[in-house]
């Protein structure tokens, strides 16, 4: 592989398109795979950033079924939304397609055929889990149970989403189907299956020998943990009526595995891709000097890893991904994003509520970015950074830069005077910051670059602070015009540097200064940064001062944590776990019990009891003790006064020697702690009568 590459295909992972992308998605694969994009077109590399709808799992006929129309609406419905919200946020995909594009199924589908022909497949019967009562086999997202390897008791049929072990169904303890809640049973099928142990000492080598230093940790971690496991054959087909059918004869009711079908997504997207730019799509997928990258969530690090470039290494005629930089998961206020239960962050609604705000998200995404650890998404967090950092950081240099430029030169680049050391100084930090980025973003690592292009503004707006143009101004014409030359050429440099993270403001900025239109690229360039002498050359107009960021308030904030808490309380609600009710009684058997009002007058603890209080209550009828289990949620003293409800005509029963007379009325709070019944207390009397 060449160490210079020129071409690059880059692929982000298809987003099932059972529900919208949230910012767990964009931060783990779509935000990172987007700078990385943005990042080597700026270098002028010939680039194709690949991405598609992913419309052939489980997880869409699940979803389906749960509202009440066919798989294909669904896919519709969410391929539109998706689509429209990446637009939207700026992620620059050279095409996004769907895999239910025909090009797609002719594509996977002979891809199939090419390895069937070739005796790449096992052909197996064996039994597969089967739902009795829906009359069917269940495919693995339509399976939960118990993970063998860590316990999670809401494991899938393929992946335990807790510990991100890649499962079959069958390895699942207490297995339930996920259509009728039945225990499935087991059932002969036959299935074509990719023996994934004839690829052991391929991959050994491709991973754990040529990748072992350049590929994350995490990555290298689980493939070894794989491979050392002992790989077995994967089954490439399912039974189900919804995704590719499988090309042969004898497959009838069987469809391509989704994580066979949905990686060639990436194959025949270049294919729709090439074919209106008119290129060769074979130079992105078939030609060695091409670098290849995968980019991922770490739940799918074993079917990029080891599925995929084994079926790649079968073929035999597709190159090999160079790197799979996969990301850990972003967590929202302290809990796991969690779509079943609606906490998450919707990208399509941040668009709404946010407007004209992208790179806010992004930036605090990729300062936040789960590269090697899981990490949190906080909306305190959020307003900080745009706050304290966007606002307060990057907006005020420029702000002053181009607003002072205007006040004091009409908007012209003015000459430089004399240049001080200070001056020659941040000219050469700023001749650095191109290759320190670059070297960040290469090895992954963008928070790291991120950071460093926010310490480019950083130096911008210390050097204005120190050198204090608008106070040099009345007293030191030419020194003024240096300083003024010198923040300009920070301008520029953070105009193009700033790109890959912040592509909204940089478009804005190179307005703002004059060297971009829509009409016309850019006439600075990454390299320009570190090779030109100077970025702006003194008589240059630029343009008014436009605002690159805005102050978000507390009220917006609290509007976000609010809706937060109120997909918590729904999902509390739909969740509840209530007591069934109790077998049915007659109006007579009512009839029969006589509650009445009461007023505890003693209280005291049941000797060696640690549950028991002995209680005196004054019915209306008489007085009488009452043994309650209610010592563990009050002290005696507490609830002497305390109005209670009264059954007054239950048997007496002795507890630990004491004879009690009647029962208390008590339940629980939201919370599981014990509360009284009280009755309203508003002039009613003990004795009287709850009807």
């Amino acid at each position: 592989m060449d160490q210079n590459p020129n071409r690059y295909t880059i692929t982000a992972a298809l987003p099932y398109t059972n529900g919208p992308v949230h910012i767990g998605h964009l931060a783990g694969v779509y935000v990172p795979a987007d700078i990385y994009a943005r990042f080597q077109r700026l270098q002028n590399k010939d680039v194709a950033f690949i991405c598609g709808s992913d419309e052939h799992g489980v997880p869409i006929t699940i979803k389906a079924k749960k509202e009440g129309i066919t798989p294909q609406q669904v896919v519709d419905k969410y391929h539109r939304i998706i689509k429209e919200s990446f637009e939207e946020f700026g992620i620059s995909f050279d095409n996004y397609s769907r895999t239910s594009a025909e090009i797609h199924h002719k594509t996977a589908s002979e891809f199939f055929k090419k390895l069937y022909e070739a005796g790449k497949f096992t052909e197996e019967v064996t039994e597969q889990l089967y739902d009795e009562e829906a009359n069917q086999f269940l495919a693995d997202r339509y399976i939960t149970g118990t993970c063998p390897k860590c316990g999670n008791e809401e494991a899938y049929g393929d992946q335990c989403e807790k510990c991100g072990t890649s499962l079959n169904a069958t390895d699942l303890i207490n297995p339930k189907s996920a259509i009728s809640g039945n225990v499935p049973i087991l059932k002969e099928t036959k299935h074509w299956f990719l023996p994934l142990n004839e690829y052991e000492d391929f991959l050994k080598q491709w991973i754990l020998v040529d990748h072992k230093k350049d590929w994350k940790t995490n990555v290298y971690g689980q493939c070894k943990s794989w491979i050392d496991d002992g790989l077995r054959p994967r089954a490439v087909t399912r039974d189900l009526d919804w995704g590719i059918p499988v090309p042969v004869s004898g497959a009838d009711g069987k469809v391509l595995y989704v994580w066979f079908d949905a990686p060639i997504g990436y194959i025949s997207s270049t294919k729709e891709w090439a074919t209106r730019e008119g290129k060769n799509w074979e130079d992105y997928w078939k030609n060695d000097t091409t670098k290849m990258l995968h980019f991922i969530g770490k739940d799918n690090i074993v079917f990029h890893c080891i599925i995929f470039p084994s079926m790649l290494k079968a073929e035999g005629s597709y190159i090999l991904p160079e790197n799979v930089p996969a990301n850990e998961f972003l967590n929202l206020e302290g809990n796991k994003i969690s779509t079943s239960k609606n906490w998450a962050v919707w990208l399509h609604e941040y668009l709404k509520d946010f407007p004209n705000q992208q790179d806010v998200l992004r930036y605090t995404l990729t300062a936040n970015a789960p590269e090697t650890k899981d990490n949190d998404f906080t909306w305190a967090d959020f307003q900080a950074r745009n706050n304290s950092e966007l606002v307060a950081i990057f907006g005020n240099f420029i702000n002053r830069v181009v607003v002072l430029t205007h006040k004091y030169y009409d908007g012209i680049v003015p000459k430089p005077a004399a240049f001080s050391e200070i001056d020659k100084q941040t000219l050469t930090e700023v001749k650095a910051y191109p290759s320190v980025i670059a070297s960040s973003i290469e090895r992954y690592r963008f928070r790291e670059a991120q950071s460093e292009m926010m310490n480019l503004a950083r130096l911008g707006n210390k050097y204005l602070a120190d050198e204090e143009p608008w106070k040099t101004f009345k007293t030191d014409k030419d020194r003024t015009q240096t300083v003024m030359y010198v923040a300009l050429q920070i301008a520029s440099a953070l105009a193009v540097l700033s790109e890959p993270f912040l592509p909204f403001t940089s478009t804005t900025l190179k307005n703002m200064l004059n060297v971009w239109s829509s009409a016309v690229e850019t006439s600075l360039g990454w390299n320009d940064i570190s090779l030109k002498t100077e970025l702006l050359k003194p008589g240059h107009k630029i343009n008014k001062a436009e605002l690159l960021f805005s102050k978000i308030e507390d009220e917006q904030i609290q509007a976000q944590l609010d809706k937060l808490q109120a997909s918590k309380k729904m999902n509390e609600i739909v969740n509840k776990k209530v007591e069934p009710q109790k077998e049915t009684i007659q109006f007579d058997d009512f009839m029969k019990l006589d509650m009445r009002v009461g007023t505890i007058i003693e209280a005291e603890k049941m000797p060696k009891a640690d549950k028991l209080l002995v209680l005196k209550v004054d019915t209306g009828i008489d007085v009488r003790t009452i043994v309650s289990g209610i010592a563990q949620s009050f002290n005696a003293e507490e609830i002497i006064g305390k109005k209670v409800t009264v059954l007054v005509n239950l048997a007496p029963r002795k507890l630990r020697g004491v004879e009690s007379q009647g029962m208390i009325l008590m339940t629980e709070n939201a919370e599981g702690k014990l509360v009284f019944m009280n009755p309203d207390t508003d002039g009613v009397e003990n004795g009287a009568t709850i009807n």
